[in-house]
């Protein structure tokens, strides 16, 4: 059960990754955004999160808002 929870992080974790990649943000953006609708996260821990491969749904929420994502395509189980 352990290695599917893995697996799901990494896919949330891909998902982030992408969105930012598309947006040609990087964490210290990605921080910068969240600060200026009250959410304080710095670069350094949005990189541990990120390594970690575990996060709330909460926090992806607020990044794809922040990031002006009203979609995504998830293409899971494919």
């Amino acid at each position: 059960m352990t290695e599917s929870i893995k697996d799901w992080n990494k896919e949330a974790t891909a998902i982030l990754k992408a969105q930012l990649s598309r947006k040609n943000m990087r964490y210290h953006d990605l921080a910068r955004l969240l600060k200026d609708i009250g959410i304080d996260e710095n670069q350094n821990t949005i990189a541990t999160k990120m390594s970690r491969g575990s996060f709330s749904f909460a926090f992806f929420l607020q990044c794809m808002f922040v990031l002006g994502v009203n979609k995504i395509d998830l293409n899971l189980g494919e």
